[in-house]
């Protein structure tokens, strides 16, 4: 029996250190899982601060779009109430400018009652001056010839020395008799 009883316990005595030995690699494991998890746990807590802060900003993003609508719309109708504005006083102009050419008339042509030689140029042949003209804005040398009824050449030949492309108003031009 003696054999019987040391083969009993030597087995009996390697039990306890292999469940130690269990236990010990458990317990390392327990404690990487349980680093592994706070590690986690701090990633998604930075995860959620950062969640927060992106949705915080998308609502700063949405309000600014709205306002950038708004005040699109707002440009957008005080452009509509310029171009309008501008249009009324166009025509307000315009009516203003009808209304003096009316009252001015035609272009006041003076004529001499006596036809003086006009002082060295030539108006096609005669020499003649039948009158004078005052310029006025807007003037032109084929306008005040149309108006005086005389050719152009005759107009540019009574008035040598002048130059028609510098007009001033108040300017006094001689027109050619007929």
């Amino acid at each position: 029996m003696d054999t019987i009883s040391s083969d009993n316990n030597e087995s009996f005595s390697y039990l306890p250190i292999l469940a130690l030995i269990i236990g010990l690699i458990a317990g390392v494991l327990a404690g990487v899982a349980l680093a592994k998890v706070s590690n986690i746990n701090k990633t998604l807590s930075d995860q959620s601060a950062l969640v927060d802060r992106i949705d915080a900003l998308e609502t700063e993003l949405r309000q600014a779009a709205t306002s950038a609508d708004n005040a699109t719309q707002r440009i957008n109708r005080v452009a509509s109430d310029t171009n309008t504005a501008l249009q009324r006083v166009s025509e307000a102009f315009n009516e203003l400018q009808t209304k003096v050419d009316e009252m001015q008339g035609p272009a006041p042509v003076q004529v001499a009652s006596t036809p003086a030689p006009s002082g060295g140029g030539s108006d096609g042949g005669s020499g003649a001056v039948a009158g004078t003209y005052t310029v006025r804005g807007g003037d032109t040398g084929s306008k005040i010839a149309r108006e005086a009824g005389v050719s152009l050449t005759a107009l540019l030949n009574a008035n040598p020395g002048v130059d028609w492309n510098r007009l001033r108003v108040g300017q006094v031009l001689n027109i050619p008799a007929q």
